[in-house]
């Protein structure tokens, strides 16, 4: 059959793709070798949010006598957390489903290959292989837990992200190797249920793509938590041979052996490049990457490619928006590109945290000149009134034109928080006016006007 649009894999890049081609009147087709939804609703974004709300729970009935509620000893079921956000992975990919049909998408389940002449075979369960043309190809393949050398992952007793989630029993210790925002969730997740997690980080702070404030911030709660912290550290190798696992930590105190139940790999991710035909096509790839210009064509016209498998940042709304712009640029409209110093990050630990734009460092090293303001939430009456003192708002300003360079958020619900200061930065909205902006009372964000105020020597609340 011929398309106008194929696309080869179904995250949140691929199905997102496909649903404005459809949208702008395209004959689409979405091509997928596991189920619909890709890493993201069935092993990454989702079901790791489903099992971080259930750690929260627990953590807030732990707590109920803080709130004026008396609540008899609770003990988590690790098995019933696990049930639960499979079935919300479940519950998600059956939306995608609905929404291929809704939008009357062309599901075809299998591995794809991209071909010369624009065309993609898709090789089915049962082995069989088909040829489908389009007149443009969008390789949407996403990535994969990347596996260093000395931690060659089994499955079992050195995991990635995807058996973390489904571990048949809660380990009693676990040592976290990677600190970025897989890394600590996953250590909130297992230290609030009980496991005894150790994180072994490589550079000088957790979260080291963080402010360096919101780093020092999160380690300080972790460790009054229980986690223990390794930075500067490197682990050479683990010994599984025994009941455990016996991990050697290079330190600068020299090597220490870590014991523990499961070692969970948490260094990144690697593009889905490798078997999809790109070297057939001629399809330029560079340090895991297919390269693209900004409107996603690769160097072979009538190819493009989204998402975690080119070189930008490796998220599912990056993808997503990565997918739109692309296929609006080939229905003939003229999309502005992706702006990438403006796209926000999160991780869903407890506190959370959220961030876009420059850190202080970037920041200063690029040569402005800054106005930073502060606010913690300890002086947030909301704050109180839940129970969530701990965190704050930072924001960075250019001192001479009032510009919001960034801003950092540790704290509860800050994820929640962080678009309006995407959309402040987009409307190229100064730090007075973010002054002026009347907040409601009593809201978490009432903290993002205080720290502008704070930045400009006008705060109330401080």
């Amino acid at each position: 059959m011929n398309y106008d649009v194929i696309v080869l894999g179904s995250g949140p890049g691929g199905y997102v793709t496909a649903i404005r081609a459809s949208q702008l009147g395209l004959k689409t087709a979405i091509v997928e070798r596991e189920a619909l939804g890709g890493i993201c609703l069935n092993w990454g974004c989702i079901p790791t949010k489903a099992l971080l709300k259930s750690a929260t729970v627990f953590e807030y009935i732990n707590h109920a006598k803080d709130y004026g509620i008396e609540v008899a000893a609770p003990k988590a079921d690790f098995g019933g957390m696990v049930k639960r956000s499979r079935g919300v992975a479940e519950g998600m990919s059956k939306g995608v489903q609905f929404l291929m049909k809704k939008n009357k998408i062309d599901v075809i389940m299998g591995t794809g290959k991209v071909k010369t002449g624009k065309k993609v075979a898709v090789t089915s369960a049962d082995g069989k292989t088909a040829d489908y043309s389009a007149n443009h190809i969008i390789v949407a393949t996403g990535g994969r837990s990347r596996v260093l050398p000395n931690l060659p992952q089994d499955g079992k007793k050195i995991i990635g992200y995807r058996e973390a989630m489904t571990l048949a029993e809660q380990p009693k210790s676990m040592v976290i190797v990677g600190s970025g925002a897989i890394g600590v969730e996953f250590a909130y997740f297992y230290n609030s249920i009980g496991t005894k997690v150790t994180i072994v980080e490589f550079m000088p702070n957790i979260v080291p793509v963080e402010d360096e404030e919101v780093s020092k911030a999160l380690a300080k709660n972790f460790k009054s938590a229980g986690i223990d912290i390794m930075n500067n550290a490197e682990v050479t190798g683990v010994d599984t041979s025994g009941k455990g696992c016996k991990v050697k930590v290079k330190t600068a105190d020299g090597e220490q052996v870590i014991e523990c139940d499961v070692v969970l790999s948490a260094v990144g991710v690697v593009a889905n490049i490798e078997g999809i035909g790109l070297e057939d096509v001629g399809i330029a790839t560079d340090k895991g990457k297919i390269l693209v210009d900004k409107y996603y064509q690769t160097n072979v016209p009538g190819y493009y490619a989204i998402g975690d498998c080119t070189p930008g940042q490796a998220l599912a709304h990056v993808a997503s928006a990565e997918g739109i712009t692309c296929v609006e640029k080939i229905a003939g409209h003229h999309p502005e590109p992706i702006d990438y110093k403006n796209i926000p990050g999160c991780t869903y630990c407890s506190p959370e945290i959220a961030s876009v734009g420059y850190t202080e460092k970037a920041a200063k090293e690029a040569g402005y000149e800054l106005k930073i303001g502060k606010f913690p939430f300890s002086a947030s009456g909301k704050a109180s009134a839940a129970g969530h003192k701990d965190g704050f708002v930072k924001l960075i300003f250019d001192a001479k034109y009032g510009e919001l360079l960034g801003a950092h958020m540790i704290g509860a619900n800050v994820t929640e928080m962080i678009a309006e200061i995407v959309a402040i930065r987009k409307l190229e909205t100064t730090g007075m006016e973010l002054v002026k902006t009347i907040h409601p009372h009593p809201t978490m964000s009432e903290a993002v006007m205080e720290a502008a105020a704070a930045a400009y020597g006008e705060v109330i609340h401080l």
